[in-house]
């Protein structure tokens, strides 16, 4: 990809084509509310290359940790001690001992990771994989920018659109849960959050393509007659973005949607079993060899090439654990977009060692570090400026299959795309023309 970026770069030395190309991208991120919060989704005026063989090697790798995961999953489901490894709360495990109603418990996802060598994943995005109405707008506001049209000159560059996937599928589920003829949706998330510009590009791409679609607080869904309502109107898809997690902690107010679904009223997507596989200790019980037996040796061999050692943090390791600060990461076991990370190598040794004291009275995993890349992207800061940026790759799988990626950048240690120089950027699959 180096032919590719030297030649992008060069093009915005060219005449106006960068301050033409600035115009665009803010105005287009405006035009189309490609916000989080108050901050433009991207900053950066090149988006993330891969040629189409490491692109083939990404969603290869990642179909087979789907196909492992699935493995992981189905022994879980039969072994009571096993699922005690979770740390399930009782709701939890309820919820996802229910019936899902369809053949997935998580029909699209996202594995996270870093491609250096080959792709690491960190973690497992089960329950609600967001960014993809972001990612497909964002990517058409790429299309449009002058330096891309005259990239595509010698260039063939293509984005993977996930939005029309993401409907497919949950229609798909939809059919298999078979207790109603017609979709409507739901998009359930908390109100005044900064994604609720994602919630209204699904609503309208999913209204556009004739399917009813509301988005709601959780706790303003009824459940009644043998159905869940909204504003008077019977809800047969919640297409869900608020965690479990978060659910139970508003307890009674959410117990309609709980047990809406429990009592198979409604198809949920993706489903609360997706829960098993969102905790951290997931990771830990693909890399530990005491439980290699339930993978097969295809499988083995893809969490070994692919799974950083992960472990769930006890008593007994907390001391390896504290020795090898500069090579581990400490997670809780279920939290997302970074709340309660440490990085080891960032943090005085003290500070390290009171996070694992702090830690062994909670749920946390500790996870060996893994390579992280870097590249050089023109950021708009002061200016048009280059810098070297740490940047991740996590593909979306809808059913098993691979169909896109995102990609974040930042400049600090721990992904952070809402600070500094950290931005989200739209991946295309490069190759030159002729």
């Amino acid at each position: 990809m180096d032919r590719a970026i030297v030649a992008y770069h060069r093009l915005l030395d060219r005449g106006s084509l960068a301050d033409d190309s600035t115009t665009a991208l803010r105005e287009g991120q405006r035009e189309r509310r490609l916000f989080f919060g108050e901050r433009p989704l991207s900053i950066s005026l090149r988006p993330r290359f891969l040629t189409p063989a490491r692109y083939a090697a990404a969603a290869a790798a990642s179909e087979a940790m789907y196909r492992a995961l699935g493995t992981l999953e189905k022994a879980l489901l039969r072994d009571a001690e096993l699922r005690r490894e979770l740390d399930l709360e009782a709701e939890e495990e309820r919820l996802a001992l229910a019936d899902p109603g369809c053949r997935d418990s998580s029909p699209s996802s996202r594995l996270d990771g870093f491609f250096a060598d080959r792709l690491r994943y960190v973690e497992y995005n089960a329950e609600s994989p967001a960014g993809m109405a972001y990612g497909d707008n964002l990517a058409e506001v790429f299309d449009s920018l002058p330096v891309m049209r005259e990239f595509r000159k010698r260039w063939r560059v293509r984005a993977v659109a996930t939005r029309k996937r993401q409907l497919a599928t949950m229609l798909r589920c939809f059919r298999e849960w078979g207790r109603a003829e017609k979709p409507t949706i739901a998009i359930a998330d908390w109100t005044g959050l900064p994604t609720a510009p994602e919630f209204e590009m699904f609503r309208d791409f999913f209204e556009s393509n004739d399917v009813h679609t509301m988005i709601c607080d959780p706790r303003e869904l009824e459940y009644a007659r043998g159905a869940l309502w909204l504003r008077g109107a019977r809800v047969t898809i919640v297409y869900r973005r608020v965690l479990t997690s978060e659910l139970l902690m508003k307890g009674r107010e959410t117990l309609a949607l709980r047990d809406a679904y429990v009592d198979g009223a409604v198809c949920v997507v993706n489903t609360f079993r997706a829960k098993l596989l969102h905790k951290k200790m997931s990771f830990a019980l693909l890399s530990d060899p005491a439980y290699a037996r339930l993978y097969s040796a295809e499988e083995r061999r893809a969490i070994a090439g692919h799974i950083p050692w992960t472990r769930k943090l006890t008593p007994r390791l907390a001391d390896e654990a504290i020795r090898k600060r500069e090579t581990l990461v400490l997670k809780p076991n279920d939290e997302y977009g970074g709340k309660g990370v440490v990085l080891g190598w960032t943090a005085p040794q003290s500070e390290w060692e009171r996070a694992i004291a702090s830690a062994l009275a909670s749920s946390y995993v500790i996870q060996e570090a893994v390579p992280v890349p870097k590249e050089t992207y023109p950021m708009l800061l002061d200016g048009l400026t280059s810098v070297d940026l740490s940047l991740d790759l996590d593909p979306y799988l809808f059913g098993g299959k691979v169909f896109g990626a995102l990609t974040r950048l930042s400049s600090a240690a721990l992904l952070n795309v809402t600070a500094g120089a950290g931005s989200v950027v739209p991946t295309y699959i490069v190759e030159p023309r002729g």
